[in-house]
Protein backbone atom coordinates (compact mmCIF):
# COMPACT_ATOMS: atom_id res chain seq x y z
CA UNK A 1 0.00 0.00 0.00
CA UNK A 2 1.44 3.21 -0.68
CA UNK A 3 1.81 5.70 1.92
CA UNK A 4 -0.53 8.01 0.52
CA UNK A 5 -3.07 5.55 1.07
CA UNK A 6 -2.87 4.50 4.52
CA UNK A 7 -5.36 6.51 7.16
CA UNK A 8 -4.98 8.42 10.16
CA UNK A 9 -7.10 7.79 13.16
CA UNK A 10 -10.56 7.32 12.32
CA UNK A 11 -10.37 6.17 9.30
CA UNK A 12 -9.44 9.42 8.38
CA UNK A 13 -7.30 10.37 5.55
CA UNK A 14 -3.85 12.01 6.72
CA UNK A 15 -3.98 15.26 6.74
CA UNK A 16 -2.14 17.31 3.76
CA UNK A 17 1.04 20.00 4.39
CA UNK A 18 -1.20 22.83 3.47
CA UNK A 19 -3.30 21.77 6.97
CA UNK A 20 -0.28 20.96 8.91
CA UNK A 21 1.43 24.15 7.95
CA UNK A 22 -1.96 26.69 8.57
CA UNK A 23 -2.78 24.03 11.71
CA UNK A 24 0.22 23.59 13.30
CA UNK A 25 1.78 27.06 12.98
CA UNK A 26 -1.48 28.45 14.66
CA UNK A 27 -1.05 25.65 17.45
CA UNK A 28 2.53 26.24 17.99
CA UNK A 29 2.14 29.96 17.75
CA UNK A 30 -0.80 29.79 20.33
CA UNK A 31 1.25 27.71 22.89
CA UNK A 32 3.97 30.07 22.86
CA UNK A 33 2.47 33.05 23.63
CA UNK A 34 0.75 31.44 26.71
CA UNK A 35 4.05 29.26 27.47
CA UNK A 36 6.62 31.41 26.87
CA UNK A 37 7.41 33.03 30.68
CA UNK A 38 7.73 29.22 31.88
CA UNK A 39 10.37 28.56 29.79
CA UNK A 40 12.18 31.74 30.29
CA UNK A 41 12.07 30.72 33.85
CA UNK A 42 13.37 27.22 33.22
CA UNK A 43 16.12 28.62 30.99
CA UNK A 44 17.33 30.71 34.09
CA UNK A 45 17.52 28.06 36.44
CA UNK A 46 19.14 25.98 34.09
CA UNK A 47 21.92 28.54 33.80
CA UNK A 48 22.26 28.85 37.54
CA UNK A 49 25.36 27.79 39.14
CA UNK A 50 24.88 27.71 42.65
CA UNK A 51 27.52 25.22 44.24
CA UNK A 52 26.66 22.43 46.60
CA UNK A 53 27.11 24.16 50.08
CA UNK A 54 25.53 22.99 52.90
CA UNK A 55 22.83 25.12 53.94
CA UNK A 56 22.40 26.83 51.16
CA UNK A 57 18.98 27.67 49.74
CA UNK A 58 18.18 26.50 46.32
CA UNK A 59 15.84 28.93 44.30
CA UNK A 60 12.41 27.50 43.00
CA UNK A 61 10.76 28.87 39.93
CA UNK A 62 8.42 31.08 42.18
CA UNK A 63 11.67 32.89 43.10
CA UNK A 64 13.21 32.96 40.13
CA UNK A 65 10.02 34.16 38.70
CA UNK A 66 9.69 37.17 40.85
CA UNK A 67 12.95 38.09 40.63
CA UNK A 68 12.72 38.41 37.14
CA UNK A 69 9.79 40.22 36.87
CA UNK A 70 11.30 42.83 39.74
CA UNK A 71 14.51 42.91 38.23
CA UNK A 72 13.79 43.33 34.42
CA UNK A 73 9.83 43.73 34.35
CA UNK A 74 7.22 41.35 33.65
CA UNK A 75 8.32 41.56 30.09
CA UNK A 76 11.64 39.92 30.93
CA UNK A 77 9.24 36.85 31.15
CA UNK A 78 9.00 37.30 27.19
CA UNK A 79 12.94 37.76 26.30
CA UNK A 80 13.64 35.54 23.37
CA UNK A 81 10.13 35.49 22.42
CA UNK A 82 10.76 36.83 19.13
CA UNK A 83 13.03 33.99 17.91
CA UNK A 84 10.27 31.09 19.21
CA UNK A 85 7.48 33.06 17.20
CA UNK A 86 9.84 33.28 13.97
CA UNK A 87 10.52 29.81 13.84
CA UNK A 88 7.74 27.90 15.46
CA UNK A 89 5.44 28.27 11.98
CA UNK A 90 7.97 26.24 10.09
CA UNK A 91 8.68 24.41 13.33
CA UNK A 92 5.56 22.96 13.62
CA UNK A 93 4.45 22.83 10.25
CA UNK A 94 7.75 20.39 9.69
CA UNK A 95 6.80 18.24 13.36
CA UNK A 96 3.66 17.48 11.84
CA UNK A 97 3.89 17.36 8.05
CA UNK A 98 7.07 14.95 8.51
CA UNK A 99 5.68 12.90 11.22
CA UNK A 100 2.34 11.84 9.11
CA UNK A 101 5.22 11.01 6.23
CA UNK A 102 7.47 8.91 8.44
CA UNK A 103 4.16 7.44 9.71
CA UNK A 104 2.73 6.39 6.78
CA UNK A 105 6.07 5.26 5.28
CA UNK A 106 6.75 2.67 8.05
CA UNK A 107 3.10 1.93 8.13
CA UNK A 108 2.29 -2.13 7.47
CA UNK A 109 1.69 -3.23 4.38
CA UNK A 110 -2.34 -3.85 5.38
CA UNK A 111 -1.61 -0.08 6.66
CA UNK A 112 -1.73 -0.58 10.13
CA UNK A 113 0.37 1.54 11.93
CA UNK A 114 1.59 0.20 15.24
CA UNK A 115 2.74 1.36 18.44
CA UNK A 116 6.74 0.79 17.66
CA UNK A 117 6.07 2.93 14.03
CA UNK A 118 4.68 6.25 15.77
CA UNK A 119 7.10 5.99 18.00
CA UNK A 120 9.90 5.94 15.28
CA UNK A 121 7.75 8.29 13.20
CA UNK A 122 7.74 10.46 16.43
CA UNK A 123 11.76 10.17 17.29
CA UNK A 124 12.17 10.86 13.49
CA UNK A 125 9.81 13.98 13.33
CA UNK A 126 11.65 15.35 16.36
CA UNK A 127 15.14 14.81 14.83
CA UNK A 128 13.84 17.07 11.78
CA UNK A 129 12.52 19.71 13.17
CA UNK A 130 15.91 20.26 15.72
CA UNK A 131 18.03 20.19 12.79
CA UNK A 132 15.86 22.45 10.46
CA UNK A 133 14.11 24.38 12.85
CA UNK A 134 14.91 24.52 16.48
CA UNK A 135 18.48 24.34 17.05
CA UNK A 136 19.38 27.92 15.24
CA UNK A 137 16.16 28.89 17.51
CA UNK A 138 16.82 27.96 20.53
CA UNK A 139 20.55 29.32 20.14
CA UNK A 140 19.43 32.88 19.85
CA UNK A 141 16.11 32.51 22.43
CA UNK A 142 18.63 31.09 24.74
CA UNK A 143 21.27 34.28 24.26
CA UNK A 144 18.22 36.65 25.00
CA UNK A 145 16.75 34.78 28.15
CA UNK A 146 19.91 34.75 29.70
CA UNK A 147 20.41 38.54 29.18
CA UNK A 148 19.82 40.40 33.07
CA UNK A 149 18.74 43.87 31.93
CA UNK A 150 16.12 45.73 32.90
CA UNK A 151 13.25 46.12 30.24
CA UNK A 152 12.44 49.44 31.60
CA UNK A 153 16.34 51.22 32.10
CA UNK A 154 16.97 52.88 28.29
CA UNK A 155 20.23 53.25 29.43
CA UNK A 156 20.67 49.58 30.29
CA UNK A 157 21.46 48.31 26.46
CA UNK A 158 21.79 44.39 26.38
CA UNK A 159 24.45 43.07 23.87
CA UNK A 160 22.05 41.32 22.19
CA UNK A 161 18.93 43.51 21.54
CA UNK A 162 15.96 41.82 20.03
CA UNK A 163 16.16 38.32 17.78
CA UNK A 164 17.21 39.55 14.57
CA UNK A 165 20.21 41.48 16.14
CA UNK A 166 21.28 38.21 18.41
CA UNK A 167 21.14 36.39 15.09
CA UNK A 168 23.66 38.53 13.34
CA UNK A 169 25.50 39.08 16.34
CA UNK A 170 26.01 35.26 16.70
CA UNK A 171 26.77 34.82 13.15
CA UNK A 172 29.12 37.90 12.78
CA UNK A 173 31.28 36.96 16.37
CA UNK A 174 31.46 33.09 16.17
CA UNK A 175 30.13 32.10 12.73
CA UNK A 176 26.86 30.35 11.14
CA UNK A 177 28.02 26.94 12.66
CA UNK A 178 27.43 28.72 16.14
CA UNK A 179 23.73 28.58 15.36
CA UNK A 180 24.28 24.70 15.17
CA UNK A 181 25.99 24.17 18.58
CA UNK A 182 24.08 21.61 20.59
CA UNK A 183 22.72 20.47 17.56
CA UNK A 184 23.16 16.74 18.67
CA UNK A 185 21.90 17.20 21.95
CA UNK A 186 18.80 19.19 20.28
CA UNK A 187 18.43 16.25 17.74
CA UNK A 188 18.18 13.54 20.92
CA UNK A 189 16.02 15.91 23.05
CA UNK A 190 13.19 16.60 20.56
CA UNK A 191 13.24 13.07 18.36
CA UNK A 192 12.85 11.36 22.67
CA UNK A 193 10.42 14.37 23.45
CA UNK A 194 8.10 13.93 20.25
CA UNK A 195 8.73 9.89 20.29
CA UNK A 196 7.34 10.18 23.74
CA UNK A 197 4.86 12.58 23.59
CA UNK A 198 3.00 11.46 19.73
CA UNK A 199 3.27 7.04 20.84
CA UNK A 200 1.51 8.52 23.88
CA UNK A 201 -1.19 10.50 22.51
CA UNK A 202 -2.01 8.52 19.73
CA UNK A 203 -2.34 5.45 21.91
CA UNK A 204 -4.40 7.41 23.88
CA UNK A 205 -6.91 8.99 21.70
CA UNK A 206 -7.15 5.54 20.10
CA UNK A 207 -8.29 4.47 23.79
CA UNK A 208 -10.75 6.85 23.76
CA UNK A 209 -12.33 6.56 20.38
CA UNK A 210 -12.42 3.10 20.86
CA UNK A 211 -14.03 3.60 24.33
CA UNK A 212 -16.55 5.92 23.42
CA UNK A 213 -17.12 4.66 19.74
CA UNK A 214 -16.68 7.80 17.78
CA UNK A 215 -13.36 9.29 16.16
CA UNK A 216 -13.56 12.89 16.43
CA UNK A 217 -13.08 13.62 20.35
CA UNK A 218 -14.23 16.82 22.45
CA UNK A 219 -11.46 19.59 23.19
CA UNK A 220 -11.10 18.81 27.22
CA UNK A 221 -10.51 15.54 26.12
CA UNK A 222 -8.07 16.44 23.44
CA UNK A 223 -6.38 19.22 26.20
CA UNK A 224 -6.38 16.53 28.72
CA UNK A 225 -4.72 13.57 26.86
CA UNK A 226 -2.05 16.42 25.69
CA UNK A 227 -1.08 17.76 28.80
CA UNK A 228 -0.07 13.85 30.03
CA UNK A 229 1.60 12.91 26.65
CA UNK A 230 3.40 16.51 27.22
CA UNK A 231 4.86 15.89 30.52
CA UNK A 232 6.44 12.75 29.84
CA UNK A 233 9.02 14.08 27.07
CA UNK A 234 10.61 16.06 30.10
CA UNK A 235 10.90 13.79 32.79
CA UNK A 236 12.78 11.49 30.16
CA UNK A 237 15.12 13.94 29.21
CA UNK A 238 16.27 16.57 31.57
CA UNK A 239 19.68 16.05 31.99
CA UNK A 240 20.32 16.30 28.02
CA UNK A 241 18.17 19.89 28.00
CA UNK A 242 20.28 21.11 30.77
CA UNK A 243 23.64 20.28 29.24
CA UNK A 244 22.02 21.45 25.68
CA UNK A 245 20.94 25.31 27.37
CA UNK A 246 24.53 25.76 29.06
CA UNK A 247 26.27 24.53 25.86
CA UNK A 248 24.41 27.13 23.61
CA UNK A 249 24.68 29.98 26.21
CA UNK A 250 28.09 30.53 25.63
CA UNK A 251 31.15 30.77 22.56
CA UNK A 252 33.12 27.91 21.99
CA UNK A 253 36.75 27.79 23.31
CA UNK A 254 39.16 27.36 20.90
CA UNK A 255 40.40 23.76 20.44
CA UNK A 256 37.40 22.34 21.89
CA UNK A 257 35.38 19.96 19.92
CA UNK A 258 31.37 19.64 20.66
CA UNK A 259 32.05 15.85 22.78
CA UNK A 260 34.37 17.70 25.03
CA UNK A 261 32.58 20.60 25.92
CA UNK A 262 29.37 18.31 26.55
CA UNK A 263 31.51 16.12 28.94
CA UNK A 264 33.54 19.50 30.52
CA UNK A 265 29.85 20.82 31.35
CA UNK A 266 28.33 17.43 32.34
CA UNK A 267 31.88 17.13 34.93
CA UNK A 268 31.67 20.22 36.16
CA UNK A 269 27.94 19.96 36.63
CA UNK A 270 28.35 16.69 38.46
CA UNK A 271 31.41 17.65 40.70
CA UNK A 272 30.02 21.56 41.65
CA UNK A 273 26.92 21.12 41.51
CA UNK A 274 25.89 17.68 42.31
CA UNK A 275 23.33 15.52 40.49
CA UNK A 276 20.22 17.57 41.49
CA UNK A 277 21.58 20.17 38.73
CA UNK A 278 21.04 17.73 35.88
CA UNK A 279 17.43 18.55 36.74
CA UNK A 280 17.40 22.20 36.95
CA UNK A 281 14.33 23.91 36.13
CA UNK A 282 12.56 20.56 35.37
CA UNK A 283 9.09 22.10 37.48
CA UNK A 284 9.10 25.05 34.71
CA UNK A 285 9.53 23.31 31.99
CA UNK A 286 7.16 20.48 32.69
CA UNK A 287 4.48 23.33 33.20
CA UNK A 288 5.45 24.49 30.20
CA UNK A 289 5.87 21.49 27.92
CA UNK A 290 2.82 19.76 29.14
CA UNK A 291 -0.13 22.53 28.88
CA UNK A 292 2.14 23.84 25.65
CA UNK A 293 1.15 20.37 24.27
CA UNK A 294 -2.20 20.64 25.48
CA UNK A 295 -2.72 23.50 23.90
CA UNK A 296 -0.88 22.15 20.73
CA UNK A 297 -2.96 19.50 20.26
CA UNK A 298 -6.53 21.53 21.03
CA UNK A 299 -5.83 23.49 18.47
CA UNK A 300 -4.18 22.01 15.89
CA UNK A 301 -7.32 19.42 15.87
CA UNK A 302 -9.56 22.32 16.01
CA UNK A 303 -7.90 23.95 13.20
CA UNK A 304 -7.70 20.57 11.13
CA UNK A 305 -11.29 20.16 11.34
CA UNK A 306 -12.01 23.32 10.24
CA UNK A 307 -9.70 23.12 7.35
CA UNK A 308 -10.72 19.84 5.96
CA UNK A 309 -14.25 20.56 5.81
CA UNK A 310 -13.46 23.43 4.36
CA UNK A 311 -11.73 21.46 1.52
CA UNK A 312 -14.23 19.24 1.15
CA UNK A 313 -16.46 21.75 0.24
CA UNK A 314 -13.94 22.24 -2.42
CA UNK A 315 -14.61 20.82 -6.30
CA UNK A 316 -12.75 17.06 -5.93
CA UNK A 317 -12.71 17.99 -2.32
CA UNK A 318 -9.17 18.88 -2.34
CA UNK A 319 -7.14 21.69 -1.36
CA UNK A 320 -6.47 24.47 -4.68
CA UNK A 321 -2.67 24.65 -4.24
Amino acid sequence: MSAKNVKGPGGKQPASAATNLIAGGGAGMMEALVCHPLDTIKVRMQLSRRARMPGAKRRGFLTTGIEIVKRETPLGLYKGLGAVMTGIVPKMAIRFTSYEWYKQALAARSGEITGKANFLAGLAAGVTEAVAVVTPMEVVKIRLQAQHHSMADPLDVPKYRNAAHALYTVVKEEGVGALYRGVSLTALRQGSNQAVNFTAYTEFRAWLQDYQGKSDLPGYQTMFIGLVSGAMGPLSNAPIDTIKTRLQKTPAEPGQTAIGRIVTISRDMWKQEGSRSFYKGITPRIMRVAPGQAVTFTVYEYLKTILEKGREMLPGGQYEE
